[in-house]
């Protein structure tokens, strides 16, 4: 068994109409998210044998202010690939990494994170967490999936047990949908 965790960046600033998509910051309730979900992350208790994430801007901040908040460092491979990624590119990275870890921790965007996790959890009624993703995977959301999958190589449609979603939200409620 494999276990892979899905980590969305946290919310971006859409302020300057000039930046580039790549280079876009978190805002200020994005970087209260990172670091509310850094915790939680660390909390729920899986040491990542590999940690691999978009270079995106608000990704690697993403990324910075959550090891801070958790007080663990993190040893990221940076991948290009993963920016804007569909989830047959995500599920393509993920058939190339090292059997030996079993544990891998990606960190990018959507709709890649919340399609892979669509693809590789069935979609027939027995999975509440799985019919959560479909109302919404937002950002700084964090899944784990059981993969039943020996070998990175294997990793196939339908092969997944979607068993933890937590989203800001749900830990800080100042941290959910803003209301107009």
């Amino acid at each position: 068994m494999k276990i892979l965790g899905l980590f969305r960046h946290a919310k971006s600033d859409w302020h300057d109409p000039r930046a580039r998509d790549f280079d876009r910051p978190l805002n200020g309730r994005g970087r209260k998210g990172a670091a509310v979900m850094g915790r939680h992350i660390r909390d729920h208790g899986i040491g990542w044998d590999h940690v691999i994430a978009s270079p995106a801007l608000r990704c690697v901040e993403t990324v910075e202010i959550a090891a801070e908040a958790a007080g663990r460092p993190l040893a990221v491979n940076w991948d290009r690939r993963i920016y804007l990624a569909s989830s047959a590119t995500l599920a393509d990275l993920l058939r190339e990494q090292d059997d030996a870890a079993r544990s891998i921790l990606m960190i990018g965007h959507n709709p890649g994170l919340e399609d892979l996790i669509f693809d590789l959890v069935p979609d027939d009624g027995s999975s509440p967490l799985r019919d959560a993703v479909e109302i919404k995977f937002p950002t700084a959301a964090y899944a784990v999936l059981e993969l039943d999958i020996e070998r990175w190589a294997d990793l196939a449609d339908n092969c997944a047990r979607l068993v933890h979603l937590t989203r800001p939200r749900d830990l800080d409620p100042a941290l959910g949908p803003e209301l107009a």
